[in-house]
């Protein structure tokens, strides 16, 4: 890994636990925010050991992309959560054959960026 790379890793795991020192929930609630700034420590911790052993400088990025979007994202909205996509369940395709396989492709296709961890770590 490239140290410019490996640099940049480390700068967003510190920015990701910094924001959770100082995470204020949307309510106000001191137990609503311990809760928040726990899952939002335990979450970068989880993610960020689970990609510890990776080389592909092209997963890298997109990894690196995602932890970004999720910073955004939740700093936006003010819910460290991963916000819900509302696709049906087979709304893209027909049921059939070659099409459940190409169905199952859009599906891959049209998650956003932010989620593509979620369902590993869920």
């Amino acid at each position: 890994m490239m140290a410019t790379t490996r640099q940049e890793i480390l700068s967003l795991y510190r920015r990701v636990l910094r924001i959770a020192r100082s995470w204020q929930a949307q309510s106000a609630l001191p137990k609503e925010t311990e809760i928040e700034r726990l899952y939002i420590a335990q979450e970068a911790q989880t993610l960020f050991r689970q990609n510890k052993q990776m080389t592909d400088p092209e997963s890298i990025k997109k990894c690196i992309e995602e932890c970004q979007a999720r910073i955004e994202i939740g700093l936006h909205y003010r819910n460290p959560y991963p916000r819900p996509t509302y696709l049906p369940p087979m709304g893209l395709a027909s049921q059939t054959g070659r099409k459940l396989r190409s169905q199952e492709r859009l599906r891959k296709q049209a998650r956003p960026i932010y989620l593509r961890s979620h369902d590993e770590t869920s």
